[in-house]
């Protein structure tokens, strides 16, 4: 008899908490707009964080309430952020898209090595062993980290082992910036075409012998763009507040270290720039 007693009670706070629990589930349940699920199918389903935001969701979440704008979403094409604005009855809004740019030329035919790293295939493993074992501390190690952990396919490794970033298909995600040991990227507004690729801090004749790229904190291109490029820690600094769509100061960098980024022709050198004919690796680089 007690059993059963206990089993009706207990049956009871059940029945009792869940009609509890199912008034309370319709009395606080939040309503979501339906228009989420609408736009949220009309992006592109990256989730890069390119916006601002970590995904896709919680950005058509911002969009229906008001919080951003389609142009927001640099990864969709212009006619999709059209329709969402058109959809949602708002301004597109202006955003320039942003690609990943990386600082630094010296490839396997230009830059030497002084030891040659053999261990786990991360850059970021051999940064640990002395640097990398590169002759220049600021180069890029080549090993590719930042082609693995790219989700877009939008950088691959070139014949010299430096990566090259498709700007088509870059997003901005950041997570090559994350992953470089060197910190040798940062994302850019696509319109800035005049880039110093170059992070060395060292001056002078001497750096050319560990890269034939390498700046030599000449200051030439300061003094071909005063106002626009001012040297720091021996390298160029361009300020991109001002109008900075000129080729002017690439043209007498001996070295090429600071180029005119053109989309369909890569890299551009000033005329007085050492030609690079070499292929493959440098011959005075360990194999």
């Amino acid at each position: 008899m007690p059993i059963v007693t206990a089993t009706l009670a207990l049956g009871g706070l059940a029945l009792v908490l869940t009609t509890l629990l199912v008034l309370a589930q319709k009395r606080l349940a939040v309503v979501e707009d339906p228009r989420i699920d609408v736009v949220e199918d009309m992006l592109p389903h990256a989730n890069c964080g390119a916006c601002g935001l970590p995904g896709c969701r919680p950005f058509a979440e911002a969009l229906v309430q008001g919080a951003t704008a389609p142009g927001k979403c640099t990864v969709s094409s212009q006619d999709a952020r059209e329709a969402i604005a058109s959809y949602l009855g708002v301004d597109v809004g202006a955003e320039e898209k942003r690609v990943a740019r990386l600082a630094c030329a010296g490839g396997t035919n230009v830059a030497r090595n002084h030891a040659r790293y053999d261990g786990l295939e991360s850059c970021r493993a051999a940064a640990h062993v002395a640097g990398g074992g590169k002759g220049c501390f600021w180069g890029c190690l080549g090993i590719g980290d930042c082609e693995v952990v790219c989700d877009f396919d939008a950088i691959h490794m070139d014949a010299n082992r430096l990566p090259v970033v498709d700007e088509d298909k870059c997003t901005a995600c950041g997570d090559c910036v994350d992953v470089c040991p060197k910190d040798l990227f940062s994302l850019q507004p696509i319109s800035r075409r005049l880039w110093v690729q170059c992070k060395s801090l060292d001056e002078g004749d001497d750096v050319l012998e560990e890269c034939e790229v390498g700046c030599t904190a000449c200051g030439k291109c300061a003094m071909d763009g005063p106002g626009l490029i001012r040297m720091v820690n021996n390298l160029p600094v361009i300020d991109y507040s001002r109008p900075h769509k000129t080729q002017v100061p690439i043209q007498r960098c001996p070295t090429g270290a600071i180029v005119w980024l053109d989309p369909k022709a890569g890299p551009v050198k000033g005329p007085e720039a050492k030609k690079i004919i070499r292929k493959g690796v440098r011959v005075d680089a360990p194999t």
